[in-house]
């Protein structure tokens, strides 16, 4: 990776508050290494590299509002980070230099995990799988996982409102969490830590702060509920002749598994393929190859897995007689479920490695996915000679990961910022058209804050940026990010 460049000599104003963070902080808690700070000047996508006046890592809650304060006493934008695993460049400093990146990694500490209440008070640096091994000690579950899980914190999935793939039964991140926890941007704590069922006073705060991204206050904490571990699971891999056929099959499994369906994610033959030819000791579950396949999971915390696989092969074999269904297995163990699994989590580096693309993370109403797919795909390969159009993922919820590969001997960084800007525009152009929105589970960041600025209704855009306004009025959380202009004084 290029190092940027060097940064200017700092203002006095710049050493004064350098000399007052460093005080607050003490060693452990400021940096200016480079070597320390370069892993996380750059996205996790690689597309976006900025610079900074230094890391910090504050421990405590305390320490975050106190250097909110300071940053606010001193005019230094702050840029919050978790762990720096998101999709649109939404913790990635912008290339002047004067941000401060705000690191929550430190902040670590799952404080309390009741089973009896069904809850869990994390802060916000708290890895995504640590949670579900402190879950799973407890004979608990935290409903939300995706394939970063292992870098993925709290606060960033908090902030980006994150999906994954289990959301078709128990929603986005704005469902699991009962409290939070946050520094505004005048360095005051927002305390809403409490969880209640019924609670009538006024604004529910802490949905406004959750999708936010940083951008009106900096999440410390919450409160996230948690769920019995399933005591039955079943898994199927399930190949089906078209993907207005696996919309069908996704209804029709809805009505015979009830609750019990947790996931419904659906794979083309091309992803597929891909995965196979990257990963050479994967092996394809069926026999026969189908244009495309369906992964279905169920869980229960009552049905062993038995009578899961019982129900499960019984829904399928109703679809194969209705032609919804050309082959299926059901997974035999635990392993074999996990291998399905890491068939569909291993696509997009797969795709990666094939060359570059444009990668979008889009939704549509449930019931328009399949024919969305029919009808951009062609459009998108016709308007962009030698393209390739594939979509796939969480079919179940009317969110697909639409990918445009380039041109064979496209050159990586320089077809992105010329064609795969014009495709994106249409993508985004085409998912409007149908009723959907250009962003399903990964957030604005950097990377769509002009296409949100030109597609979304104008409306709710003024109401964002009021409420910008009267939350960070100097325009000092994660500027650059969400909207597309920030306010500074």
């Amino acid at each position: 990776m290029n190092h940027p460049a060097p940064p200017p000599r700092p203002a006095p104003s710049t050493n004064a508050f350098m000399a007052a963070a460093a005080e607050l902080l003490g060693e452990r808690g400021l940096t200016t290494d480079r070597d320390r700070m370069d892993v996380w000047l750059t996205d996790w996508r690689g597309r976006y590299t900025g610079r900074a006046l230094a890391l910090a890592s504050p421990a405590s809650t305390e320490e975050v509002a106190a250097l909110v304060r300071l940053c606010a006493a001193h005019g230094v934008p702050i840029v919050p980070q978790g762990g720096n695993s998101g999709m649109a460049g939404g913790a990635t400093p912008d290339a002047t230099g004067t941000a401060l990146i705000l690191s929550l990694r430190r902040m670590d500490r799952i404080r309390s995990l009741s089973p009896e209440a069904g809850q869990a008070v994390c802060e916000a640096g708290v890895i995504l799988q640590n949670l579900h091994e402190a879950a799973e000690v407890a004979a608990m579950r935290f409903p939300l996982t995706l394939g970063g899980k292992g870098s993925a914190t709290i606060g960033g999935l908090i902030s980006t409102n994150a999906g994954g793939t289990q959301v078709l039964r128990h929603g986005t991140m704005r469902a699991q969490v009962l409290g939070l926890e946050a520094v505004l941007a005048s360095g005051e704590v927002l305390n809403l830590m409490t969880p209640l069922k019924k609670d009538n006073r006024g604004f529910d705060l802490k949905q406004l702060l959750i999708g936010s991204e940083g951008t009106l206050g900096i999440v410390t904490a919450a409160t996230l509920r948690l769920l019995p571990a399933p005591v039955g699971r079943a898994t199927a891999w399930v190949g089906v002749p078209g993907i207005i056929e696996a919309g069908t099959l996704l209804g029709r499994m809805e009505r015979a598994l009830g609750d019990a369906l947790e996931g419904f994610e659906v794979v083309p033959a091309h992803c597929l393929a891909s995965v196979l030819a990257h990963q050479p000791a994967a092996r394809a579950p069926l026999a026969d190859a189908h244009p495309w396949n369906a992964l279905v999971e169920c869980v229960s915390p009552s049905q062993d897995s038995a009578a899961l696989r019982e129900a499960l092969e019984s829904a399928l074999a109703a679809a194969l007689d209705e032609g919804l269904v050309a082959d299926a297995v059901i997974a035999a163990n635990d392993t074999q479920a996990e291998a399905f699994w890491n068939l569909r989590d291993s696509i997009s580096a797969a795709e990666r490695a094939l060359g570059p693309a444009m990668q979008h993370d889009i939704s549509v109403p449930v019931e328009k996915m399949p024919g969305f797919i029919l009808a951009a795909v062609p459009d998108i390969e016709a308007v962009f000679p030698g393209t390739r159009a594939v979509a796939f993922g969480h079919l179940g919820d009317g969110n697909v990961h639409f990918h445009v590969l380039a041109p064979q001997g496209a050159v990586r960084g320089v077809w992105e910022d010329k064609q795969g800007k014009a495709i994106s525009a249409r993508v985004h152009d085409l998912v409007t058209q149908w009723g959907g929105s250009i962003s399903a589970e990964h957030g604005i960041g950097q990377m769509k804050v002009d296409e949100l600025a030109r597609l979304h209704d104008p409306v709710a855009l003024a109401v964002m940026a009021q409420v910008k306004q009267a939350l960070d009025p100097s325009g000092l959380l994660n500027p650059g990010k969400l909207l597309q202009r920030h306010p500074r004084t």
